[in-house]
């Protein structure tokens, strides 16, 4: 009787046993079957698996990169002419605008034979909305106006400098690399600064602003707190330095003849369609 007793308690444990891991004879199988393997077939097996592995997450991130950026930002300082620049690029008219609070989109047609397609959007440029409504849209940009006053740069030069800086010292948009269009707006206007005055003068104060601020940049890679370092190391900045694409273009959203007129906003268009 303590035999049948004793043989009933060890099936009730195996019982128990194989009730709490059901998997285990199939694991034991499994494990035995890779150790009969030749280990060279093993070793191609992992880097088979590693090389899918790595695969997907580069696919998911090279199509991630290139889905989302189909945005065009009109920024620039207060009063610069975004907000006329962006209807004369929607529908050609001229519209009286005021100083804008929030942003403003509508999708705009490059004009090109691809018939391409962007959401055109209007940031404000007052300077406590400027971070903000940047940090919202900068990842989605494909390109970024920066919208210039060119009849008094030279007061603003200093702020202009500022912002731009900001821009291209970035790391998100350094990295993303939108074409960065500088548009020297409100040409129509006797005082206004060329093209070319505008982006030497800004290399100047760029120059002196990196000079200022590359104290705090501590970091091995030249980068803190989402900054980059502008420009090469040991050299008087110019923008022919960046790895953004950088261009400087004339315009006049207002245009020789007021309001009855058509803008001059030709050789914008023409860059955009490029993108």
């Amino acid at each position: 009787m303590e035999a049948d007793s004793t043989g009933a308690n060890m099936g009730g444990k195996a019982d128990v046993e194989m009730a709490e891991n059901p998997f285990e004879p199939y694991i034991e199988s499994l494990r035995q079957q890779l150790e009969d393997q030749d280990p060279v077939f093993l070793i191609g097996l992992v880097v088979a698996l590693a090389v899918v592995v790595i695969t997907c997450v580069f696919l998911k991130y090279f199509l991630s990169s290139k889905t989302v950026r189909s945005a065009v930002l009109l920024v620039g300082l207060c009063d610069s002419g975004k907000t006329l620049l962006f209807s004369r690029l929607l529908s050609g008219k001229f519209k009286r605008t005021q100083t804008s609070i929030t942003d403003n989109s509508a999708p705009y047609k490059a004009k090109n034979d691809r018939a391409s397609t962007w959401t055109l959007i209007d940031l404000p440029g007052h300077d406590s909305l400027r971070p903000q409504y940047l940090e919202k849209f900068k990842s989605a940009a494909r390109a970024i106006v920066f919208v210039v006053d060119s009849a008094i740069f030279q007061k603003e030069v200093r702020d202009v400098a500022e912002f731009l800086y900001n821009l291209l010292t970035d790391a998100a948009i350094s990295r993303n690399a939108p074409a960065i269009l500088v548009v020297c707006n409100k040409q129509d206007i006797t005082m206004a600064k060329s093209a070319k005055l505008i982006q030497q003068q800004l290399e100047k104060e760029l120059n002196t602003l990196r000079v200022t601020r590359s104290a705090v940049l501590s970091s091995q890679d030249g980068s803190v707190g989402g900054s980059l370092y502008l420009g090469k190391k040991g050299k008087d900045f110019d923008f022919g330095q960046l790895s953004l694409k950088v261009e400087f273009l004339e315009c006049s959203a207002r245009g020789s003849k007021g309001e009855e007129g058509e803008a001059d906003i030709v050789s914008l268009e023409k860059s955009l369609a490029k993108l």
